[in-house]
């Protein structure tokens, strides 16, 4: 039955409890051991989430409350089945997958980040996704080498 036929407040609540899924992204899930440990942690708080919602009594907020949760556990528990552990890098010689690079830009800045899987990324925290247009461009070079992101170089500095 559509909700038009129901009273105002099922309608109201039918579209707080219809998200749309979280998007998952089409490239390979590749984790490092931090990023494994934060979707295991990320996981169980949504399902802490959800069986904290699920005791309550308005079947109409129960809903409401239940809604994020349920969403989240699903994209998680995807996540979590997708994930590729990948180990640190071997060597600091050439920029990889975990390693922290720190360059130069030509307008003076000196940035640090380590390179990460897209759930961890965090460009504020100091990590940024391997599949950001500036990984992609580090991935495989060395301390001096320079690439170019738009109109600006950036040049290794270090890699840890």
């Amino acid at each position: 039955m559509s909700v038009a036929f129901v009273k105002e407040e099922s309608a109201e609540t039918a579209a707080e409890t219809l998200l749309p899924e979280r998007p998952v992204s089409p490239h390979p899930n590749l984790v490092t051991e931090a990023g494994l440990k934060a979707l295991e942690r990320q996981l169980q708080e949504a399902r802490e989430a959800f069986e904290a919602a699920n005791g309550i009594d308005d079947v109409n907020e129960r809903r409401r409350q239940t809604a994020g949760p349920a969403r989240d556990i699903r994209y998680f528990s995807e996540r979590l089945r997708t994930a590729q552990l990948i180990p640190p890098p071997n060597s600091n010689d050439i920029v990889a997958f975990g390693s922290i690079v720190t360059f130069n830009r030509d307008d003076g800045r000196v940035q640090t980040y380590r390179i990460v899987g897209e759930d961890e990324a965090d460009p504020k925290a100091g990590s940024i996704s391997y599949v950001s247009p500036v990984a992609r461009l580090l991935m495989g070079k060395g301390v001096g080498d320079v690439v170019t992101v738009g109109e600006q170089e950036l040049e290794i500095e270090k890699i840890a």
